[in-house]
């Protein structure tokens, strides 16, 4: 008896000082290191930002800055516009990481010309339905090297600083290659990102261990800190090497563009490259050296419409800005201003032009250098009328039918049948039972969700940047992508675009080698009378274009200034399956931020809808930033929204 005490008590002690010796190793490892200066604007208002020669609004006041420090130097809005992105990327890199998505529109004074560039890569060799099929897969899945698209942003950079650009991408690649060897403070959105619970940041660690390396610093258990100094310096390594390579080819005499394709050359047909070939090889991925040697984007003619004195400028069908103008022409002719600012009569009456132009976007929209999209008939005044007259008292309750926008092509022989594949409307099983989840009876209490569930995804969202020039050249470029797929050594991130394709071959977006994806993220520009006037845009998935009308409208109808009309609170629609795969679907769901949730959430839920409430700038509502030229006057204006780490400032 006495020896099993004796034993028992060594036991006992042994795991006391165990756990002891845990939590004293934890605490001493888990505490913050270096804390940095920082000025966070994360939730906290600001004046209209304003400047005589130039203003720039970026997801991050250290971007905005490098902006307006390379127009400073001479640089122009391209110049600003590069420097920037690769600012991004290094301090919001688990949401828009290099070499990730950058969709651009660009407004060149001199010319007077609005040019779009293809800022989403294409779909690997590798890559088919069958690919998915075979391995169990009904969409395309995260956490693989199959979730990857040839990556684009280095050639829009290139091609950017070719046609429009005067500096080396050695002058405007140095403020991102500083900052990512010294560090930057820790912000509140990448602890929002990275912070997750120990158990899944461990998870993640075993499962991306390379990934966890560069975010984590391969410390699972010790969270982020605010203000704490991150750095990046693989990155730095990468970003640097290209610039070298600039450099080595201009030391051999080589032209300025020559020296800019030798950049982009070192990454696509380089060492980069290679490492990216090998490491999908070694994977069961599908991305071979040929897709990365053969990639290119191109310049295209933009997408337009008009609301009143208006026009508003978009990328093509590879992403889902056009449905930015389809929906401002559902509602031009309807007197919104008198409804009020966000009534529930006004929401509703935005919210179905939404939906009825998001019907049309799952229905037409695609990679137009594969599917013959109606583009004419979806922009035509004429169908905006006939989509108009499809708004009713009550909420859809699920999405509305798409309509027929071949009526309205001015080539009459065209037909629905023989320009894209018939979409089978049936929905899949995944849809059917979020259906069966959601019931939109009057019986269902109006909910709040103020808390979010920790999701276990490192990064999320997008970013976005918006530049006027001492000349007047605009740039809107939304980049994006998070780790949340294997990443090449060099701190190279692929991301997960390949998710927004579809394994459905009716689908106008299904999957095809070389094709693009219809991806969320898209830049928006907009002259008045014929003036440029604005560029903007946002990061947010489905809701980018959401939020891109609600700014607009309370801009240009209900007369705000930018920085008002970027805080104001929102609403968005989830009526119908998400651009991202598993695309999840919630028919008749709104969502609405605190102050119009507690004045008109039940006004709302007794028009049919399934109704959400949302704190206040919570950040699945977008955060657009604004740069804003006075036609007239010239007067610059920005603003940058408080949701997230937005920042607006000129000179």
């Amino acid at each position: 008896m006495y020896f099993m005490k004796s034993k028992l008590k060594k036991i006992i002690f042994s795991l006391l000082t165990f756990f002891i010796l845990s939590f004293l190793l934890y605490y001493f490892n888990s505490r913050p290191e270096e804390i940095l200066e920082f000025d966070d604007p994360y939730h906290t208002d600001r004046p209209v930002a304003s400047g005589k020669k130039m203003i720039a609004a970026t997801g991050h006041p250290y971007a905005t800055r490098a902006a307006l420090a390379i127009m400073e130097k001479g640089g122009n809005a391209a110049d600003a516009g590069v420097a920037a992105l690769l600012v991004l990327n290094v301090t919001q890199g688990e949401e828009a990481s290099f070499p990730g998505v950058a969709p651009l529109l660009y407004f060149d004074s001199a010319s007077g010309k609005v040019e779009s560039y293809t800022g989403a890569g294409v779909a690997p060799s590798l890559a088919t339905i069958d690919y998915f099929r075979s391995r169990g897969y009904e969409t395309i899945p995260t956490l693989k090297y199959s979730s990857q698209l040839v990556p684009a942003s280095p050639d829009v950079i290139i091609a950017l600083l070719q046609k429009y650009g005067t500096m080396s991408f050695s002058e405007v690649s140095s403020p991102a290659i500083q900052l990512a060897k010294q560090g930057f403070p820790v912000h509140k959105i990448l602890m929002r990102n990275l912070n997750m619970n120990p158990i899944k940041r461990f998870g993640f660690s075993l499962l991306m261990p390379y990934n966890a390396e560069v975010y984590l610093k391969g410390k699972w258990w010790k969270p982020l800190f605010h203000k704490e100094k991150f750095t990046r310096p693989e990155l730095a390594d990468t970003l640097s090497e290209l610039a070298d390579a600039e450099k080595k080819s201009l030391a051999l005499g080589k032209s300025r563009n020559e020296a800019l394709t030798s950049v982009r050359d070192y990454f696509y047909k380089g060492t980069i490259a290679e490492k990216i070939a090998k490491a999908h090889s070694e994977n069961d991925g599908t991305m071979t050296l040929d897709d990365l040697k053969n990639y290119s984007g191109h310049w295209e003619k933009p997408l337009q419409g008009t609301y009143n004195d208006y026009t508003i400028f978009s990328n093509r069908t590879w992403n889902q800005g056009g449905i930015v103008p389809i929906v401002l022409q559902i509602l031009e002719g309807i007197d919104l201003k008198s409804m009020g600012h966000n009534s529930p009569e006004y929401i509703h009456t935005v919210i179905q032009a939404i939906e009825l132009a998001m019907a049309d976007r799952d229905k037409y929209f695609g990679d137009p250098d594969f599917v013959e999209v109606p583009v004419e008939g979806l922009l035509s005044k004429e169908y905006a009328k006939q989509r108009r007259s499809l708004i009713q008292k009550n909420a859809f309750g699920k999405t509305p039918p798409f309509g027929n926008p071949f009526q309205f092509e001015r080539q009459k022989n065209k037909t629905q049948s023989n320009l894209i594949p018939k979409r089978n409307t049936k929905l899949n099983s995944y849809e059917e039972n979020r259906i069966s989840e959601v019931s939109l009876s009057n019986n269902n209490p109006t909910r709040y969700f103020w808390e979010r569930t920790d999701s276990g995804k490192v990064g999320r969202d997008t970013t976005y940047l918006s530049i006027i020039d001492p000349k007047g050249n605009s740039i809107s470029l939304t980049p994006s992508d998070f780790p949340q797929s294997p990443m090449i050594p060099g701190d190279i991130t692929l991301g997960i675009r390949m998710t927004q394709f579809r394994l459905d071959q009716n689908h106008p977006s299904a999957l095809l080698p070389g094709k693009r994806p219809t991806i969320t993220p898209n830049a928006s520009l907009v002259f008045h009378k014929g003036k440029f006037l604005m560029s903007f845009g946002t990061p947010g998935g489905d809701m980018q274009t959401q939020a891109t009308v609600q700014v607009f409208l309370n801009l240009f109808v209900f007369g705000m200034n930018p920085q008002t009309a970027v805080n104001s609170p929102r609403f968005r629609s989830l009526n119908w399956p998400d651009s991202f795969s598993p695309h999840s679907y919630y028919p008749g769901r709104i969502e609405l931020e605190e102050e119009i949730y507690e004045k008109y959430g039940t006004a709302l839920k007794e028009k049919g809808y399934d109704v959400i409430g949302r704190p206040k700038w919570e950040y699945d509502f977008g955060a657009p930033c604004i740069s804003l030229k006075d036609p007239e006057t010239g007067a610059l204006k920005g603003a940058g929204d408080p949701r997230k780490e937005s920042w607006a400032e000129g000179r």
